[in-house]
């Protein structure tokens, strides 16, 4: 049986890419695009676009996400980021183990398949937080990418409460402290339209690594 599937994305400022992110969305996924105060047209044009859309005026990428998991009502919910660099038609094969009852929480191994995809200080970061996800959780994780799956009811219960960019850490160690079974999907990983909050800027790098620092000090 297919089961319902709503998509969350977190969105600040992603005028330039919405359009292309929601034109691309499977049949049957519904996108749920949580502004996160833009200063842009995103909210206007999303709504154009049939999406649904939530406000959460405090700033956070864990506060957005968050927003969007209270507001899903599908028997699963996926997450991806609204600047373009993840497609949405990879969907999918990410949900696809959720719906065979194999896993509780799918993520989206990210595959660069264009130039300056990937940051070198992103990549980096990533490997190393990657090892230690690994020893962490027993899984043979590889990535901490922004695209995964899970029924919302699950996820809530975990009790996340980290609301900057440690809470797809906090996800993931929580899940595999209460016993999920994880697993990874490859999927593209592109250049995304404009300049990133976070992997675009040595800056930013560092700021999402002492989140997900202070998460993993704190289980």
């Amino acid at each position: 049986m297919v089961m319902t599937v709503d998509v969350v994305l977190p969105c600040l400022d992603e005028e330039a890419a919405l359009p292309w992110v929601l034109g691309r969305m499977p049949a049957g996924y519904t996108p749920v695009v949580v502004d996160n105060g833009s200063t842009d047209r995103s909210a206007s044009i999303a709504r154009s676009l049939g999406a649904r859309v939530v406000s959460e005026p405090r700033r956070g990428f864990g506060a957005a996400c968050h927003a969007g998991l209270l507001a899903a009502t599908a028997e699963i919910v996926c997450f991806m980021d609204a600047d373009a660099s993840l497609d949405p038609r990879q969907l999918p094969s990410v949900v696809s183990a959720l719906e065979a009852g194999r896993d509780h929480l799918v993520l989206g191994r990210r595959v660069p398949r264009e130039g300056g995809a990937w940051p070198w200080h992103a990549r980096l970061g990533n490997v190393a937080l990657a090892a230690i996800l690994r020893r962490r959780t027993g899984f043979p994780l590889r990535d901490l990418g922004p695209m995964r799956a899970a029924p919302p009811p699950a996820l809530l219960g975990l009790g996340v409460t980290d609301r900057r960019f440690g809470y797809p850490l906090e996800t993931v160690l929580r899940a595999a402290a209460a016993g999920w079974r994880l697993s990874e999907v490859e999927v593209g990983y592109l250049r995304r339209e404009g300049r990133s909050k976070v992997t675009g800027t040595v800056r930013g790098t560092v700021r999402a690594v002492a989140d997900m620092r202070r998460v993993m000090a704190s289980l």
